[in-house]
């Protein structure tokens, strides 16, 4: 369990705020980012492989995949580790996850991206399921940076 807040409101549902991300993983990842675009893509992977809980490195590789296959399962993966860390950090499946939080923007990224993915591959339940949620775990949701 981890000691990141769960906050319990009168006025609404709780909120989860996810644990902060490696220090390491957060500057390998801008590293990464910062790199000429035909290197990018695989630095990006790399930052992945040396630390494969990095929500945020997942998001963006599925943001910089070099095709659609590709997009998805990047996606897929940070959507998933991502429910792990949230379970892990006291959120019991409902509740807000609000972009807000940096800490929580990475695993919004990979669910934004894997609507996305899915509307892209004609999976349409997939994606109007991920944009529900979307709107349950952030209602003012997109931001408009949610790519940045």
């Amino acid at each position: 369990m981890s000691d990141a807040p769960v906050s319990l409101s009168r006025s609404g549902p709780p909120e989860t705020i996810l644990d902060p991300e490696p220090p390491l993983a957060v500057a390998a990842l801008e590293e990464a980012l910062a790199q000429t675009e035909d290197r990018r893509r695989d630095a990006v992977a790399e930052v992945v492989v040396r630390f494969p809980r990095f929500l945020d490195g997942w998001a963006r590789l599925g943001l910089l995949a070099r095709d659609t296959a590709e997009a998805y399962a990047a996606f897929r993966v940070g959507y998933h580790r991502g429910l792990d860390r949230l379970r892990q950090n006291g959120w019991r499946g409902s509740g807000y996850v609000r972009w807000e939080h940096e800490v929580n923007r990475g695993f919004l990224r990979a669910l934004a991206g894997l609507q996305a993915t899915a509307a892209t591959i004609q999976e349409h339940d997939e994606s109007q399921r991920c944009q529900h949620f979307l709107h349950q775990l952030d209602p003012s949701w997109p931001p408009p940076n949610w790519r940045a």
